[in-house]
Protein backbone atom coordinates (compact mmCIF):
# COMPACT_ATOMS: atom_id res chain seq x y z
CA UNK A 1 0.00 0.00 0.00
CA UNK A 2 1.53 3.43 -0.45
CA UNK A 3 0.45 6.79 1.13
CA UNK A 4 -0.83 9.17 -1.82
CA UNK A 5 -1.25 12.02 0.63
CA UNK A 6 0.14 15.78 0.12
CA UNK A 7 2.39 16.06 3.37
CA UNK A 8 5.72 17.21 3.38
CA UNK A 9 6.08 15.62 6.67
CA UNK A 10 7.41 12.20 6.99
CA UNK A 11 5.66 11.71 10.59
CA UNK A 12 2.29 12.55 8.99
CA UNK A 13 2.74 10.36 5.71
CA UNK A 14 3.84 7.18 8.50
CA UNK A 15 1.37 7.58 10.72
CA UNK A 16 -1.71 8.50 7.73
CA UNK A 17 0.17 5.04 5.89
CA UNK A 18 -0.46 3.13 9.15
CA UNK A 19 -3.67 4.41 9.83
CA UNK A 20 -5.30 3.48 6.27
CA UNK A 21 -3.19 0.07 5.95
CA UNK A 22 -4.98 -2.77 6.24
CA UNK A 23 -4.73 -5.05 9.68
CA UNK A 24 -2.52 -7.36 7.91
CA UNK A 25 -0.48 -4.71 5.90
CA UNK A 26 3.14 -4.26 7.38
CA UNK A 27 5.18 -1.01 6.39
CA UNK A 28 8.66 -2.62 5.43
CA UNK A 29 11.45 0.01 5.06
CA UNK A 30 10.60 1.92 7.68
CA UNK A 31 11.31 2.63 11.45
CA UNK A 32 9.72 4.96 13.51
CA UNK A 33 10.04 5.95 16.97
CA UNK A 34 9.33 8.39 19.84
CA UNK A 35 11.41 10.34 22.37
CA UNK A 36 11.62 13.36 24.42
CA UNK A 37 14.04 16.06 23.88
CA UNK A 38 14.30 18.75 26.81
CA UNK A 39 10.60 17.90 27.78
CA UNK A 40 9.45 18.26 24.03
CA UNK A 41 8.27 14.80 22.08
CA UNK A 42 9.75 14.23 18.77
CA UNK A 43 8.98 11.67 15.96
CA UNK A 44 11.81 10.19 14.23
CA UNK A 45 11.13 8.35 11.03
CA UNK A 46 14.15 6.57 9.14
CA UNK A 47 13.36 5.36 5.92
CA UNK A 48 15.73 2.44 5.07
CA UNK A 49 15.40 1.39 0.99
CA UNK A 50 13.46 2.11 -1.54
CA UNK A 51 10.84 0.68 -0.64
CA UNK A 52 9.94 2.14 2.52
CA UNK A 53 10.85 5.96 0.19
CA UNK A 54 7.81 4.34 -2.18
CA UNK A 55 5.49 3.88 0.81
CA UNK A 56 6.14 7.16 2.06
CA UNK A 57 6.56 9.31 -1.30
CA UNK A 58 9.74 10.31 0.79
CA UNK A 59 13.86 10.11 -0.18
CA UNK A 60 15.60 7.77 1.97
CA UNK A 61 17.34 8.86 5.37
CA UNK A 62 16.18 10.60 8.85
CA UNK A 63 13.53 12.49 9.47
CA UNK A 64 12.46 14.06 12.74
CA UNK A 65 9.72 16.33 13.75
CA UNK A 66 9.62 17.93 16.92
CA UNK A 67 6.40 19.10 18.46
CA UNK A 68 5.62 21.18 20.80
CA UNK A 69 2.35 22.40 21.71
CA UNK A 70 3.30 25.95 20.13
CA UNK A 71 6.05 28.14 18.63
CA UNK A 72 7.04 30.42 21.55
CA UNK A 73 8.07 34.51 21.56
CA UNK A 74 11.49 34.66 22.72
CA UNK A 75 10.45 36.21 26.21
CA UNK A 76 8.27 32.65 27.41
CA UNK A 77 10.32 30.55 29.66
CA UNK A 78 9.91 27.63 27.36
CA UNK A 79 12.07 29.45 24.39
CA UNK A 80 15.20 28.28 25.48
CA UNK A 81 14.66 24.63 25.86
CA UNK A 82 12.84 24.33 22.84
CA UNK A 83 15.85 25.96 20.81
CA UNK A 84 18.01 23.60 22.64
CA UNK A 85 15.75 20.92 21.57
CA UNK A 86 16.11 21.63 17.73
CA UNK A 87 19.13 22.48 17.81
CA UNK A 88 20.07 18.78 19.04
CA UNK A 89 18.27 17.43 16.29
CA UNK A 90 20.08 19.67 13.96
CA UNK A 91 23.17 18.45 15.34
CA UNK A 92 22.43 14.28 14.47
CA UNK A 93 21.70 15.74 10.36
CA UNK A 94 25.29 17.63 10.50
CA UNK A 95 28.42 16.12 9.03
CA UNK A 96 31.10 15.36 11.33
CA UNK A 97 33.59 17.63 10.01
CA UNK A 98 32.12 21.51 9.28
CA UNK A 99 35.82 22.37 8.12
CA UNK A 100 34.40 24.27 4.95
CA UNK A 101 31.67 25.85 6.81
CA UNK A 102 27.87 25.93 6.42
CA UNK A 103 25.66 27.67 3.72
CA UNK A 104 22.00 28.18 5.09
CA UNK A 105 20.16 28.63 2.07
CA UNK A 106 16.49 30.77 2.88
CA UNK A 107 14.17 29.56 0.67
CA UNK A 108 11.10 30.90 0.22
CA UNK A 109 8.43 34.09 -1.06
CA UNK A 110 8.91 37.05 1.51
CA UNK A 111 5.85 38.52 -0.12
CA UNK A 112 3.88 35.89 0.51
CA UNK A 113 3.03 35.27 4.50
CA UNK A 114 2.58 31.07 4.75
CA UNK A 115 6.05 30.65 2.01
CA UNK A 116 8.23 33.77 4.16
CA UNK A 117 9.78 31.02 6.91
CA UNK A 118 13.39 30.94 5.18
CA UNK A 119 13.46 34.61 4.65
CA UNK A 120 12.08 35.75 7.98
CA UNK A 121 14.65 32.79 9.40
CA UNK A 122 17.71 35.03 7.23
CA UNK A 123 17.76 37.57 9.66
CA UNK A 124 18.00 34.88 12.79
CA UNK A 125 21.24 33.50 11.12
CA UNK A 126 25.03 34.48 13.26
CA UNK A 127 26.86 34.89 9.19
CA UNK A 128 30.53 34.64 10.05
CA UNK A 129 32.64 33.85 7.30
CA UNK A 130 33.64 36.58 6.21
CA UNK A 131 34.53 37.66 10.04
CA UNK A 132 36.71 33.93 10.20
CA UNK A 133 38.44 35.01 7.11
CA UNK A 134 39.31 38.64 7.98
CA UNK A 135 40.20 37.73 12.10
CA UNK A 136 40.44 34.11 12.29
CA UNK A 137 41.78 34.26 15.99
CA UNK A 138 39.05 36.43 17.06
CA UNK A 139 36.50 34.10 15.97
CA UNK A 140 38.20 30.79 16.23
CA UNK A 141 35.42 29.43 18.60
CA UNK A 142 33.04 30.21 15.63
CA UNK A 143 31.36 28.03 12.84
CA UNK A 144 32.11 29.37 9.42
CA UNK A 145 28.77 30.05 8.02
CA UNK A 146 27.02 31.76 4.99
CA UNK A 147 23.54 32.77 3.71
CA UNK A 148 22.04 32.60 0.55
CA UNK A 149 18.53 34.46 -0.42
CA UNK A 150 17.38 32.61 -3.83
CA UNK A 151 14.47 33.95 -3.77
CA UNK A 152 11.55 31.91 -6.15
CA UNK A 153 11.97 31.53 -9.62
CA UNK A 154 8.56 33.96 -10.27
CA UNK A 155 10.59 36.75 -9.21
CA UNK A 156 14.28 35.99 -9.78
CA UNK A 157 14.22 34.02 -12.74
CA UNK A 158 16.73 31.66 -11.87
CA UNK A 159 15.95 27.80 -9.95
CA UNK A 160 17.34 28.07 -6.25
CA UNK A 161 19.53 25.27 -7.62
CA UNK A 162 21.24 26.93 -9.97
CA UNK A 163 22.00 29.95 -7.30
CA UNK A 164 22.93 26.90 -4.67
CA UNK A 165 25.17 25.21 -7.06
CA UNK A 166 26.98 28.16 -8.35
CA UNK A 167 27.68 29.30 -4.40
CA UNK A 168 28.61 25.79 -3.82
CA UNK A 169 31.20 25.51 -6.25
CA UNK A 170 32.82 29.09 -5.12
CA UNK A 171 32.50 28.35 -1.58
CA UNK A 172 32.68 24.78 -1.05
CA UNK A 173 31.00 24.30 2.11
CA UNK A 174 30.99 20.88 4.13
CA UNK A 175 27.19 21.22 3.85
CA UNK A 176 23.69 23.12 3.22
CA UNK A 177 21.34 23.76 5.67
CA UNK A 178 18.20 24.75 3.11
CA UNK A 179 14.94 26.38 5.53
CA UNK A 180 11.80 26.49 3.57
CA UNK A 181 7.70 26.35 4.24
CA UNK A 182 6.15 22.91 4.37
CA UNK A 183 2.91 21.41 3.53
CA UNK A 184 1.02 19.24 6.06
CA UNK A 185 -1.97 16.97 6.08
CA UNK A 186 -3.10 17.31 9.78
CA UNK A 187 -4.53 20.58 10.71
CA UNK A 188 -3.71 20.27 14.11
CA UNK A 189 0.12 19.99 13.33
CA UNK A 190 0.19 22.88 11.15
CA UNK A 191 2.10 25.40 12.46
CA UNK A 192 3.10 23.43 15.58
CA UNK A 193 5.71 21.35 14.37
CA UNK A 194 9.20 21.51 13.09
CA UNK A 195 10.79 18.75 10.53
CA UNK A 196 14.71 18.33 10.30
CA UNK A 197 16.10 16.16 8.01
CA UNK A 198 19.29 15.24 6.30
CA UNK A 199 17.83 14.27 2.72
CA UNK A 200 17.17 17.63 1.03
CA UNK A 201 14.00 19.10 -0.23
CA UNK A 202 12.00 19.53 -3.49
CA UNK A 203 10.82 23.74 -3.11
CA UNK A 204 7.40 23.89 -3.34
CA UNK A 205 6.88 20.48 -4.10
CA UNK A 206 3.82 20.26 -0.90
CA UNK A 207 2.08 22.64 -2.93
CA UNK A 208 2.33 20.95 -6.59
CA UNK A 209 5.05 23.38 -7.54
CA UNK A 210 7.84 21.24 -7.68
CA UNK A 211 11.37 22.64 -7.90
CA UNK A 212 14.48 21.07 -9.01
CA UNK A 213 15.59 18.73 -5.86
CA UNK A 214 17.94 19.88 -3.41
CA UNK A 215 20.42 17.01 -2.18
CA UNK A 216 23.59 16.11 -1.96
CA UNK A 217 23.32 14.02 -5.64
CA UNK A 218 22.03 18.16 -6.96
CA UNK A 219 24.66 20.69 -5.22
CA UNK A 220 27.42 17.88 -4.15
CA UNK A 221 27.57 18.68 -0.47
CA UNK A 222 24.88 16.76 1.97
CA UNK A 223 21.73 19.17 2.04
CA UNK A 224 19.80 19.16 5.88
CA UNK A 225 16.50 20.72 5.63
CA UNK A 226 14.45 22.54 8.35
CA UNK A 227 10.46 23.33 7.67
CA UNK A 228 7.24 23.90 9.23
CA UNK A 229 4.01 23.17 7.62
CA UNK A 230 2.13 26.41 7.39
CA UNK A 231 -0.35 25.13 4.77
CA UNK A 232 -2.99 22.47 4.14
CA UNK A 233 -4.27 21.13 0.70
CA UNK A 234 -7.80 21.55 1.29
CA UNK A 235 -8.78 18.33 0.24
CA UNK A 236 -7.28 16.89 3.04
CA UNK A 237 -10.32 18.64 4.85
CA UNK A 238 -12.71 17.47 2.51
CA UNK A 239 -14.00 15.64 -0.70
CA UNK A 240 -15.59 18.52 -2.46
CA UNK A 241 -14.39 18.94 -5.65
CA UNK A 242 -14.14 22.82 -5.33
CA UNK A 243 -11.43 22.67 -2.71
CA UNK A 244 -9.06 21.17 -4.67
CA UNK A 245 -6.07 23.25 -5.69
CA UNK A 246 -6.82 25.31 -2.49
CA UNK A 247 -4.68 25.54 0.68
CA UNK A 248 -5.33 26.65 4.34
CA UNK A 249 -3.42 28.60 6.58
CA UNK A 250 -4.14 29.81 10.06
CA UNK A 251 -5.38 32.91 10.79
CA UNK A 252 -2.22 34.64 13.09
CA UNK A 253 0.04 32.92 10.26
CA UNK A 254 1.92 35.78 10.17
CA UNK A 255 2.63 36.01 13.79
CA UNK A 256 3.08 32.55 14.29
CA UNK A 257 5.74 32.03 10.89
CA UNK A 258 7.56 35.01 12.83
CA UNK A 259 8.14 33.09 15.74
CA UNK A 260 8.65 29.86 13.88
CA UNK A 261 11.81 31.83 11.94
CA UNK A 262 12.94 32.55 15.49
CA UNK A 263 13.07 29.45 16.89
CA UNK A 264 14.60 27.72 13.78
CA UNK A 265 17.15 30.52 13.12
CA UNK A 266 18.43 30.27 17.28
CA UNK A 267 19.02 26.66 16.55
CA UNK A 268 20.75 27.01 13.63
CA UNK A 269 22.90 28.86 15.71
CA UNK A 270 23.54 27.38 18.22
CA UNK A 271 23.98 24.21 16.74
CA UNK A 272 26.85 25.50 14.66
CA UNK A 273 28.18 27.63 16.67
CA UNK A 274 29.09 25.25 19.98
CA UNK A 275 29.99 27.47 22.51
CA UNK A 276 27.36 29.63 22.37
CA UNK A 277 24.40 29.71 24.77
CA UNK A 278 20.64 31.20 23.58
CA UNK A 279 21.35 33.91 25.82
CA UNK A 280 24.54 34.61 23.96
CA UNK A 281 22.81 34.21 20.44
CA UNK A 282 20.17 37.13 21.69
CA UNK A 283 22.84 39.34 22.59
CA UNK A 284 24.94 39.06 19.41
CA UNK A 285 21.64 39.34 17.19
CA UNK A 286 20.37 42.68 19.10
Amino acid sequence: MVFHGRTDLASEAQRLWMASAEKTSALRGVAAREETIEGFPVCSVRILDDEGAAALGKPRGQYYTLEPERFFGRSDGSFAACVRALAALIRRCLPPDLGGGVLVAALGNPDITPDALGPLTAGQILVTRHLKTAEPSLFDGFASTALCRPGVLGTSGVESAVQLRALCRALSPSCVIAVDALAGADFSRLCRSVQVCDSGISPGSGVGNDRERLDERSLGVPVIAIGVPTVVDAACLSEEEALKGLFVTPREIDAVVRRGALLIGYAIDLALHRGLSVEEIAAYLD
